[in-house]
């Protein structure tokens, strides 16, 4: 029987961030202080020094007759999961929220989403996500997507903009069963436009595995150090896109869904391509700002909703706040 046929219970856990007492870290008694370490004194700082965070999320939903309903919640600080409801409507969106209000050198940060039998949901995030400078170690983040057979996933997280010198390890793992659809959204963003910051230096490395029925169907990689940045704006890398965005879509009909998107490509005013691989879409899009991607995305989520129907498909209303 397969995992994604088994059923959960409701089970809700917090737990504190690992290391949270300042009293106990800055605690000159034990030795912890950051600013006092041996390695720190020698002038050679680590982000290893430093307190940094250890969170994660994870929601479990199933479908039921009376729409999706929530199976298993787990969240550890800074991460803490919403679900927002209008009228007291049925559940149709997910909020991941990062309280710290960004990720430093060293942080990790999951994030977990299983959608089971005849689930429907979108899941995002509350608002940009911030990779800020690190001193020599990246920010992990790690996404874990599930969906089995009948369920519908959306996973449209905000952008994640990468500070100069900021240093970021992203890995986005799907599991897909047959018979389940979904939606998955990545995207990054160099720099911060609004204070001209062109991205000199630092780390990022942003990789996708994608399984269906336990089978690799599909891999990919997108890697820059210091010396790569000065050469992304060459044509045949990243031009002079500042904003970058690779989205992918498993479901039914996939040559119509692919000829759609192919065919509103000119009204989404970004660079867009779209193209299968197996029994996937991958789309890539870019821009010169982040501003000019996220209408573009906000415009290929209205018109995909609008052209197939309801469903998680659609602009999750935490954009539009």
């Amino acid at each position: 029987m397969s995992s994604c046929s088994r059923l959960t219970t409701w089970l809700s856990h917090n737990e504190p961030s690992p290391g949270s007492s300042s009293a106990t870290r800055n605690d000159p008694a034990n030795g912890l202080s950051a600013l006092g370490s041996a390695e720190w004194r020698a002038g050679s700082p680590s982000d290893s020094d430093l307190q940094r965070a250890e969170g994660s999320g994870r929601i479990v939903v199933s479908g039921s007759e009376k729409g999706t309903r929530i199976m298993d919640v787990f969240q550890r600080s800074p991460i803490r999961i919403l679900f927002p409801r209008t009228r007291g409507g049925a559940l149709e969106e997910a909020v991941f929220v990062n309280t710290a209000g960004g990720v430093a050198g060293g942080d990790r940060l999951e994030s977990g989403v299983t959608a089971l039998a005849d689930a429907s949901i979108a899941v995002t995030s509350q608002a940009a996500e911030k990779v800020y400078r690190a001193l020599n170690e990246p920010a992990r983040i790690a996404t874990k997507l599930k969906a089995c057979e009948g369920a519908k996933l959306a996973w449209l997280p905000q952008e994640t903009i990468v500070f100069n010198w900021g240093r970021l390890s992203r890995k986005t793992e799907v599991e897909l069963s047959s018979g389940a659809e979904l939606l998955a959204l990545e995207w990054l963003v160099l720099g911060r436009a609004a204070h001209g910051e062109e991205m000199i230096g630092g780390q990022i490395s942003d990789g996708w595995r994608v399984k269906k029925d336990g089978r690799l169907i599909w891999a990919d990689s997108f890697r820059a150090t210091d010396e790569m940045f000065a050469h992304l704006h060459r044509k045949p890398l990243l031009s002079n896109h500042k904003a970058v965005a690779t989205l992918i879509y498993f479901g039914p009909h996939l040559e119509t869904r692919l000829e759609f998107l192919r065919d509103i490509v000119p009204s989404l005013q970004c660079h867009c391509g779209a193209t299968s691989v197996g029994v996937l879409i991958v789309a890539r899009f870019a821009a010169e700002v982040s501003s000019d991607l996220r209408l573009a995305l906000r415009s290929f989520l209205q018109q995909f909703s609008r052209e197939f129907g309801p469903g998680p498909f659609r602009v999750p209303k935490m954009w539009l706040c």
